[in-house]
């Protein structure tokens, strides 16, 4: 691992100017950054178009104390450069039954569940992807395996709803056949893959049924009527959602009514994961294999730059990567144990939480991480789903 000094921007700082963004009054935006979208033979800078910062939510206070308050030591990997990670992150660490977030120094500050925090009867497993509710109050988290998805409030610990039930697939009202990637729009609707029900559901807000879903049941690429076992439904700055599909490696733009406004295929993408927005019309996968890779692509599918290291580097598995307002992108490597931080201009981990192939609970150690979210205000589910349309 290469670690990389910023000039003028230290890990204190980074975290300060975090809060400070969170609480304030009013935002009049996020400056633009500058990152690389090129081939990797030949990387030409261009701007990143950040989106607007959101009103700070009433929550504020309590995420930015918990900011503030974190003390100790960290534990990061050797080599890892704190200010690569300008906030916390949100991590779905899956194989110990939990989510946390882990300020940039390599520190929990909140967890759940905490010891009593489950009620009698009540169960939290192998969650497989956590991402801020767009008023940052609450986070959705997806038990894919377990056939779930819970919304647990950040302040109280306390799950406040579920649509599922738990270890007993379906496609019945109040079922789900490996739910991946919730998302809840600003209005309380969420809106899912249901992966072996090759489906994208809509769930009204405390709904006991779907109200909508996108495909009919078939597993295979023929959108609008049908999408091969989808894996993610991400929204977009447009207000548009991007599909992923596994089957034949597809992402699909289609509009909150479920017209389809492009597909791409991206054939050395042999298992494509949670695609997403870097900006409007530069996308971002993960190739969810050994080896892996990331990848950015264009609504064609032609691709624009790919991290994919081998030998010892290689990545095993990695499920999301998110870009990061400073033009780095995190990525959460599974069979590692890892979530890492790229700089795509040096193609090298700039930091790094979890030990290589070393799967754990104690501090500075995570089994299995499968999902991850970006503090609030910089959530992809705050500045995009609180402007994505109502499907």
């Amino acid at each position: 691992m290469a670690g990389k000094k910023r000039a003028g921007f230290s890990a204190a700082r980074a975290v300060a100017a975090a809060v400070a963004v969170f609480a304030m009054a009013a935002c009049s935006g996020s400056p633009s950054e500058e990152r690389t979208t090129t081939s990797a033979s030949s990387r030409a800078a261009a701007p990143t178009s950040v989106p607007p910062t959101p009103s700070p939510s009433p929550s504020r206070d309590f995420l930015s104390a918990l900011v503030a308050g974190a003390s100790g030591p960290g534990h990061l990997q050797r080599g890892s450069n704190p200010s690569a990670l300008p906030f916390p992150i949100l991590i779905a660490d899956k194989l110990n039954n939990r989510i946390i977030i882990v300020d940039p120094e390599g520190r929990t500050i909140w967890q759940y569940p905490r010891p009593g925090d489950l009620k009698k009867g009540e169960t939290f497993r192998v969650p497989d992807d956590a991402f801020f509710t767009p008023d940052g109050r609450q986070v959705v988290a997806t038990e894919e395996d377990d056939e779930i998805i819970r919304v647990i409030d950040i302040q109280t610990h306390t799950v406040t709803y579920h649509y599922g039930a738990a270890g007993v697939p379906g496609a019945k009202a109040g079922q789900v056949h490996h739910p991946d990637d919730a998302i809840m729009l600003r209005d309380g609707t969420l809106v899912s893959a249901d992966i072996m029900n090759c489906r994208i559901i809509v769930i009204p807000p405390q709904g006991k049924d779907i109200s909508r879903q996108f495909g009919n049941g078939q597993c295979v690429h023929h959108p609008p009527a049908s999408y091969g076992s989808p894996n993610g439904a991400f929204p977009l700055a447009d207000g548009n959602f991007l599909i992923t599909e596994i089957n034949g490696s597809w992402v699909d733009e289609i509009t909150p009514e479920g017209a389809v406004k492009w597909s791409a295929r991206l054939p050395s993408v042999a298992y494509p994961s949670d695609s997403n927005e870097i900006r409007p019309g530069v996308y971002l996968t993960v190739d969810y294999s050994m080896p892996g890779q990331i990848v950015e692509f264009d609504k064609t599918g032609k691709i624009l730059w790919r991290y994919a290291p081998t030998g010892a580097q290689a990545l095993n598995h990695p499920s999301l990567a998110l870009p990061l307002p400073n033009g780095d992108v995190i990525a959460n490597d599974d069979y590692n144990d890892r979530v890492v931080v790229v700089d795509p201009h040096a193609n090298k981990i700039v930091w790094q939480y979890g030990a290589d192939h070393v799967a754990g609970s104690t501090p500075g150690l995570l089994a299995n991480p499968d999902g991850l979210d970006l503090y609030p205000p910089y959530s992809l589910m705050i500045t995009h789903a609180a402007t994505a349309g109502h499907p």
